[in-house]
């Protein structure tokens, strides 16, 4: 791997309304939450979660670190509010809509031909692939072509480090980033308080440089996370 040009990969998204769906579309997410849901509360906190989703969310944010520079970016959809150009040394913000944080990141992406997730096959990856098309963007790197390492293509190798840290699901128990850090010893982006769930309001209240601290904890993470699976467990 040390001969590869490496990039860890992390996105925060945001879901629509519910409210703001049309009434097919409302009728069968109501099915499907009425049916996966044990009473109502849950089908209500399940609207909340429209972000998990590509076809029902956007991307507000992609992180990306060079794991052997320490220098990266974080794209972050901002429409009202001029951000500084950094969020720290070595560590730059760019702006624009989903479109242009889509564009920005490809071409960043198409310089690299390792990528480093956690999750990234279940969801990073997908989302971003899929907002991509629907953006009328084609991605530069196909970050899907196969879950196992040895027979991914070598222009876009990816390290899924759920995959690897369970050993392809053998370890089913699916733990979060959270979990992972603070078993290694890790500082875990959650011990600012912010999570994922947070993300949402921080957009709608323009807190965008809140969204891109958050961002990059996940990726100082995935890092600290990623040197510890190369080091012990990657034969």
């Amino acid at each position: 791997m040390s001969s590869q040009n490496r990039l860890i990969i992390d996105i925060e998204t945001v879901g629509v309304e519910f409210e703001s769906l049309d009434e097919v579309s409302k009728d069968q997410l109501q099915k499907y939450f009425e049916r996966y849901s044990k009473n109502e509360e849950e089908i209500e906190e399940s609207k909340d979660k429209l972000g998990f989703w590509p076809l029902t969310g956007e991307i507000v944010a992609i992180g990306v670190l060079n794991p052997d520079t320490d220098k990266g970016v974080v794209y972050v959809q901002n429409k009202k509010s001029k951000l500084p150009e950094e969020i720290e040394d070595g560590i730059k913000i760019e702006t624009g809509d989903e479109k242009g944080i889509l564009k920005k990141f490809w071409d960043a992406a198409e310089k690299y031909n390792c990528f480093i997730t956690f999750n990234g096959r279940a969801f990073d990856a997908p989302y971003l692939m899929i907002r991509s098309a629907i953006n009328g963007l084609r991605p530069t790197k196909n970050l899907m072509t196969n879950r196992y390492i040895s027979s991914q293509s070598w222009e876009a190798v990816h390290i899924d480090l759920a995959d690897q840290l369970t050993f392809y699901g053998a370890a089913r128990r699916n733990f979060s980033l959270h979990f992972w850090a603070r078993a290694f010893g890790i500082k875990s982006p959650k011990e600012s308080g912010v999570t994922g769930d947070d993300v949402k309001r921080l957009f709608n209240e323009g807190k965008f440089m809140d969204i891109a601290k958050y961002n990059l904890g996940d990726l100082r993470a995935t890092k600290a996370l990623y040197e510890k699976w190369r080091d012990y467990l990657n034969f």
